[in-house]
């Protein structure tokens, strides 16, 4: 799989160098920087811009493009170890899903669950996440009933972010808790809110709707850790 732009390329370099296999560089750099880099042990290749620019389909490569070994991600029996997890309902804008793994990964959460979505692009991921898709543990299960069924079956409380959800400074959560965050067109489906152990919400200073979900998403998963 491809990664590109530096902040990704560079978060992978800095943590993850045995899954690069092969590192395109489309830009000049120093010869500092060019002899450590050929001391990491992968393949460096120089390329021009027009090959760059063809590898990664007219995205923003920033002169840095990897070629790093697949991400798998993890079986859902994994999320029965864990003691906060997030799940992502039919989100599909990769914007806010990275700002979401990068978040969750910040703030102690140890897995996120992507639902409503059979494949999901994990290359744009990691590049959205800024990297951070590299080390949160990624579960994918198209069906989000499975998840709370399975969740609920492991002993977790689950939480949702609802319009009408109790206003989440005034909550406290349990040990092994999960945060179900919606789509922001739709929100949660009414089947899922039934489903929830609790609604919660973030109270607005201002006669305001909602919140983008990837900023919404952060700001409880700080209040829940």
């Amino acid at each position: 799989m491809l990664i590109y732009g530096k902040q990704p390329v560079f978060y992978a370099l800095e943590r993850h160098r045995d899954r690069i296999k092969t590192l395109y560089l489309a830009k000049e750099i120093d010869k500092k920087e060019y002899g450590q880099l050929m001391k990491m042990g992968f393949e460096i290749k120089r390329i021009p811009e027009i090959a760059a620019q063809s590898m990664v389909k007219g995205g923003n490569h920033q002169g840095y493009i990897a070629e790093i070994s697949q991400i798998v991600p993890y079986a859902s029996p994994f999320l029965k170890k864990c003691g906060f997890i997030v799940v992502l309902s039919s989100i599909t804008d990769m914007g806010n899903m990275g700002s979401l793994v990068r978040s969750a990964y910040a703030l102690g959460v140890e897995a996120l669950v992507i639902t409503g979505i059979r494949e999901p692009n994990l290359e744009a991921l990691i590049r959205t996440s800024s990297g951070a898709a590299l080390d949160l543990p990624i579960v994918v299960v198209h069906n989000i009933h499975d998840v709370m069924h399975e969740l609920k079956q492991s002993g977790f409380t689950l939480y949702g972010a609802t319009l009408e959800g109790k206003n989440v400074r005034e909550m406290s959560f349990d040990s092994k808790r999960a945060l179900i965050l919606g789509s922001e067109g739709e929100g949660l489906s009414g089947r899922v809110e039934k489903g929830l152990d609790h609604g919660v919400s973030i109270e607005m200073a201002h006669d305001f709707d909602s919140l983008n979900v990837g900023v919404a998403g952060a700001i409880l998963m700080e209040r829940m850790r």
